[in-house]
């Protein structure tokens, strides 16, 4: 069945099930494998993308689900908080093995997003689901922080 999907700001119709998640349209029919396949049951956080500018775990998001919404992949991510995530992610180090940063970015973006001074309540509550198996969760906070001093100097 085809589906139209708008992913990046771009329409893209892929023939696929309604229930396919959308991680596998992603990767497997329109080559974006930024976003990562880790757990397959929305626990981890390495498949997370934005559906209409909010954090979504891509593994269990049927692609019937979110026809007609706009979709962004770390492809596509762009713009004054995805500036100062990347920027604040690359000065504190945060990556290790730098398998989960794709999803932590995103979750980051959609944190600072809604919240742009979160204290380390919010910041716990934002990322909570994001698993990092090399436990850079300090440098994950703190990169968070640093990203909101960078939007807070914008101003």
């Amino acid at each position: 069945m085809a589906v139209t999907l708008t992913i990046n700001g771009e329409s893209k119709t892929v023939n696929a099930e309604d229930d396919t998640p959308l991680l596998w349209v992603l990767r497997d029919e329109l080559n974006l494998t930024g976003t990562k396949y880790g757990c397959g049951i929305a626990q981890c956080g390495a498949c997370t993308v934005h559906v209409n500018n909010l954090p979504r775990r891509s593994c269990v998001t049927p692609i019937k689900s979110i026809e007609g919404m706009q979709i962004t992949t770390i492809e596509g991510l762009d713009g004054p908080v995805a500036e100062a995530v990347q920027a604040a992610w690359q000065k504190i180090d945060v990556p290790q093995c730098g398998f989960c940063q794709t999803g932590q970015v995103m979750s980051a973006v959609g944190l600072l997003n809604s919240i742009r001074k979160p204290d380390d309540a919010d910041i716990d509550n934002g990322m909570t689901g994001n698993i990092c198996r090399c436990a850079t969760y300090v440098r994950i906070r703190n990169a968070i922080h640093d990203a909101a001093g960078i939007l807070e100097k914008q101003k």
